[in-house]
Order: structure tokens, then sequence, then C-alpha cells
């Protein structure tokens, strides 16, 4: 009796703790040439969590571990939605994929929570649209911070209602209190920048009682630190003033990243903890210098950074993921060659080309780019090298039925090694090269002894890879000019580059 008891505890246990979450769904109208993903909202350099696919009919299923209970973006069709998430939960959405996100529904564990954000939301917006930010920049500091109390106070109490109006958990309350104690810190420091010019008195310098509420509004710095964005913004934009100070007296030349002259920076700020230094570092390393087409050289400088300013564990092995996702393997090393399968059902792997270098293209039939916008350039670029270089184009949809199809549709008339990784974009050819749904079709060289002889490239026209191609093969090619392909991730990227210190 004991031990069975033992053991429907530790299945207890163990279903409590599990971070998956299983989501499926149907978007009336959805487009098989559209994708899905979560990507977890308050970190830092967050990559996707899941890229799931749309069938015919417009439904998606699949799982994913959540890293922590909180909030999640998910993305359909170049849109987002928030949603509040915890591990072990069903979540089912529904709706027309027309009028997302604007509506949309959610049933299962995760629907009184997002009831909550959505009822809260609403008052909340109802609320915001009668405020005049213009006249009250222009009120006297201590009429301005009545009036942010009584905003803030009025906002809290809403937040309150809703959540005993849906039965919210605490933790997505506090996390929406959270948030507004973010946005009205937010609003102060617009309150501080705007009211100078907006008085027509320069001298206006932000009081003691000024300073007493802004605290009062941040007592819970660590947990807003570590869940909202916002709040960094706001940490930032109180740096921004000393560091531009900074960056006139230390930029030189001018060809410090920004990352690094921001480092530079925190290690003057006496009075700033360690782990506010790796959020905010984090974030300018993040949206400004982690990007495609970051060259070797500023890649190792990121990697020292990365190595020697942030202290903070996760934050480090988050920033160290993407900057690998963004310029992959390192040039000269031995190029990853997991397995791979043919058409035929016959295995492959990148080691057992060496004849020549080889030019290696990651896509799936689902990319919006891969047909129009690049297949007709990668049969020029084939047309041209194909004497001195291979080609191995590893396909990564959901199935193989997928995968065959696509090769013989788009691909033919290039000799080539059709391929497929197996499990798309959970394969290990992925996992390999840090392959994710925004990274395709993405371009590398390999040299005729199996190494890594590229960054990654995003489009066949970028000079670099044409003068990598003609390093390799010894042959001249004519240049021409390919538009560009932006990766669409802005979640790499979390805000504005206008929220960057320094960049205004």
């Amino acid at each position: 009796m004991n031990k069975y008891f033992l053991m429907l505890f530790a299945a207890f246990f163990a279903m409590s703790c599990s971070k998956k979450v299983e989501v499926k769904g149907n978007f009336a109208g959805g487009s098989p040439l559209e994708r899905i993903e979560f990507i977890e909202a308050s970190g830092i350099a967050t990559l996707p969590l899941v890229n799931l696919g749309v069938d015919s009919k417009g439904s998606f299923s699949g799982s994913f571990e959540a890293p922590k209970n909180g909030m999640y973006v998910m993305t359909y069709a170049g849109k987002n939605a928030m949603i509040y998430l915890k591990g072990g939960q069903e979540l089912n959405i529904s709706g027309a994929a027309a009028n997302f996100p604007q509506q949309f529904t959610i049933t299962g564990d995760a629907k009184k929570n997002n009831d909550f954000l959505r009822e809260v939301q609403k008052s909340i917006q109802n609320y915001t649209s009668k405020l005049n930010v213009g006249e009250l920049v222009t009120k006297k500091e201590a009429d301005f911070i009545t009036s942010v109390k009584k905003i803030h106070a009025d906002l809290d109490q809403q937040i309150d209602a809703a959540a005993k109006q849906t039965l919210a958990d605490s933790e997505v309350k506090q996390w929406k209190k959270d948030e507004l104690n973010a946005s009205v810190l937010g609003l102060m420091t617009q309150y501080e920048s705007s009211h100078p010019q907006a008085t027509q008195n320069p001298s206006y310098k932000a009081s003691k009682a000024f300073r007493d509420a802004e605290a009062t509004f941040a007592k819970d710095h660590k947990r807003m630190l570590e869940s909202q964005p916002l709040y960094r913004n706001y940490l930032l934009s109180r740096m921004s003033p000393d560091f531009q100070k900074f960056a006139e007296k230390n930029s030189g030349n001018g060809t410090a990243l920004s990352s690094e002259l921001f480092a530079k920076f925190l290690d003057t700020q006496k009075d700033t903890d360690q782990l506010t230094k790796d959020y905010l570092l984090a974030y300018v390393l993040s949206s400004s210098d982690i990007a495609p087409g970051v060259t070797p050289e500023n890649a190792a400088k990121i990697s020292t950074i990365i190595k020697d300013k942030i202290k903070d564990s996760a934050i480090k092995k988050d920033l160290e993921k993407i900057q690998f996702v963004i310029s992959g393997p390192k040039i000269g090393e031995a190029a990853p060659a997991p397995k791979l399968v043919k058409a035929d059902g016959s295995a492959f792997k990148l080691s057992d080309a060496k004849a020549k270098p080889t030019l290696v293209m990651f896509y799936a039939s689902w990319n919006p780019y891969i047909a129009e916008g690049t297949v007709p350039v990668l049969r020029e670029v084939a047309n041209f090298y194909k004497s001195k270089l291979d080609f191995t184009f590893i396909n990564l949809d959901d199935t193989k039925d997928q995968f065959a199809k696509t090769s013989k549709a788009m691909l033919s008339g290039i000799t080539a090694n059709n391929v497929y990784g197996e499990n798309g974009l959970q394969s290990d050819v992925a996992k390999d090269y840090g392959i994710y749904g925004f990274k395709m079709p993405s371009f590398i060289l390999i040299d005729k002894n199996g190494k890594i002889a590229s960054r990654f490239f995003f489009n066949l026209g970028d000079p670099d890879l044409i003068t990598a191609l003609d390093k390799l093969t010894g042959l001249q090619a004519p240049r021409v000019q390919e538009p560009q392909i932006q990766l669409e991730n802005e979640f790499i990227s979390p805000s504005s580059p206008d929220d960057l210190p320094g960049s205004k």
C-alpha cells in the first residue's frame, strides 16, 4: 500500500513539475505557407521554442518546453499575440486567420489567465485613451506626481477587479501589476525628458520627491528586471544621458562596437548591481551587435564581452546560443556532418562530398523567399560555379513526403545533393548549424577538406559570399545585386533600436 502511494505521489510530482505545453488549434482560412511560433517574452536574445505547421484546413498541433511560467509571444503570419502560459498546460486556440491577433479564443488550462489579460487590457485601454500625456508633462512636478499616483491606483484597482472576475492565478496578476509599475516609470521618464522643453524651463531637475516616487514603483527591482522588458527599457533610458556623455569622450575613431563601449560605461557605474548590468549589456548586445552579417573579427569581440562581462549563467548561455545561431560554426572548424537522407531513403553526410568545396543551402517549402526570390538566382550561381563547386540542399520541411515534393518541384535541373534532415527544424542538422525558421533560406560554405569556410549568408547577392566563392573556386564571378533579405525575428532584438543608449 505504501509502495503504491509513493508511486502515485511520484507520478503526480512529475506531472506538476512538467514544463511541457501542449498546443493545438485551428485558424479558419489558415495557409500551409504560414507557421506558428512561441517565444518566451521576458528573456534576452530569445529564440522560438517551437515552429508549427498549419495544414490545408488551418489546423495545427505540437508541444514545447516552457522555460518558466510567464508571458509568451505567439506569432502567426507576421502578427503577434501575447499569451500567458504555465508548464504542464494544454493550450487550445481557435479563430479566423484573417482576424488574428485581434480576435481569437483560448480554451483549456490557459483560459482563465488569458481571459484575465484580455479583460484588464480592455479596461486599461479605455482608461488610458482618456489621458492627455501632453498635458501631463506640462504640469508642475508636485501635481504630476499626484496625477501619476492616482493613475497607478486606478489601474491597480482595475487589475484586482479583473483578477477577481476571471479567477486568475496570483502570479499572472502580479505580472500585470509589475507591467503597470514599469509603464508608470516610463511615463515619469517621459516627463523628466519632456518637461523642460514643454514648459520652456531648461533648468528643471527632478526633485527628491520625484526620485522617491520612482523608487516606490521600482521597489520590486529584481523581479521586474527579470520579467519586464519595459522595466529594462526604463533603466536604459535613465542611463542614456550619462552614456551619451561617456560615449562622446571615449568613442575614439567610432569603430568600437556599441556593446564594447556600453560595457566600458557600465564598469564606471559602481552603484549598479551586477544582475542589472548583465541584463542591460545583454540587451545592447542582442539589439545592436549580434546581427546577421557580423564579421568574424567582431564575433570574436562579442564572444570576449559575453565571457568577461556577463556573470549570470543563464543570460550568458542565451547570448552564446543566439550568437551561434546568427554566426554558425566557426570558420576553420570541422563541419558538423549528422545523418541526412535522400529522397530514395539512402543515407548521406556532408562529409561524403569532399572532391570539391560545397555550398550548403538550408531551406523549407513554406519559406516565403525560396521559390520566387532564391531559386532563380541559385540556378545562375550553380551554372557558373558547377565545375569547381558542389551543392548540397538540405530541406527542413516537417515530413519526408514534403521534402520529396519540394525538391522535385523547386530544384529540378540543378545538379546537387538534395537531402532531408529528419524531423525538420528538430533535426540534428538544424541543431548542429543553429537553423531556425527565420534563418531560411541560408547558405554556408564548406571547403574540400570538410571545414567551415564562411559565415552564414542570407542572400546569394551578398558581395562577401561572392568573394568567398571566388576564393574557394578560383573563378571570377560577375557582380550582381540581389535585394537584401532581412531576418524577421524581432524577438532577437526585443525593442526598438531607438531605445538603445546613445542611439538618439
